[in-house]
């Protein structure tokens, strides 16, 4: 289980088809733990130490490849990482499992004041389970939704984010590893599948879910 508050930045060092090698200054790291990778939940499958930081190896399947943006990565892109939550850690952000649902692109970015809004496409199955206000995984980060509508939302960065994220580095038509609120999902199979095409907070409050 992981929370969307990132740890520190990677960069690839080897990207082959089933293969993922990072450079990175995290540490404490051991071999078979979980690391959130771009929001997905990888293995460490190795590590080396080398003078100008931590390498470490992991192994993906064609399945994650399909539904991530791990095929788009090469080497020296910068991808966001955060270790698994530790029993008794303060919870920064909010829950996420590390499996990525699809990727959306990136459309539009504004600068407002001290922050950005990004605005990223969405497929619809996935974005009935983002609601103003709420919160979504962009690339592993915990970001609160602006807006939401019929093949996109909108997130708000600030500069904290854009400084410790790869944020800063995206570039328009950039895809994103996208998981929606694990909760929004809760509240639909509870409702036995009718829950409406978009969860909002008013039909959350009639609902008897928040108050």
């Amino acid at each position: 289980m992981f929370t969307g508050i990132i740890e520190g930045l990677g960069k690839v060092s080897r990207c082959s088809s089933s293969v993922l090698s990072l450079l990175t200054n995290l540490s404490d790291v051991r071999q078979g733990e979980s690391i959130s990778v771009n929001g997905v939940c990888l293995t460490v499958t190795g590590q080396v130490e080398t003078r100008n930081g931590l390498v470490m190896d992991f192994d993906y399947s064609p399945e994650t490849k399909s539904r991530t943006n791990i095929g788009d990565l090469n080497v020296g892109s910068s991808v966001n990482l955060e270790r698994s939550l530790k029993v008794g850690d303060r919870f920064g952000g909010h829950i996420m499992t590390g499996h990525v649902e699809g990727t959306g692109k990136l459309l539009k970015k504004k600068h407002q004041e001290n922050s950005w809004i990004y605005v990223f496409s969405v497929d619809e199955k996935l974005r009935k389970y983002i609601m103003p206000k709420g919160s979504v995984g962009v690339d592993g980060i915990s970001l609160t939704v602006v807006d939401s509508e019929s093949g996109f939302f909108s997130v708000a960065i600030i500069p904290h984010t854009m400084s410790h994220t790869n944020l800063g580095t995206r570039k328009l038509g950039d895809r994103a590893n996208i998981e929606s609120d694990i909760l929004a999902k809760y509240v639909e199979h509870l409702l036995g599948g009718t829950a409406p095409k978009s969860i909002t907070g008013e039909f959350l409050r009639n609902h008897g879910f928040i108050h």
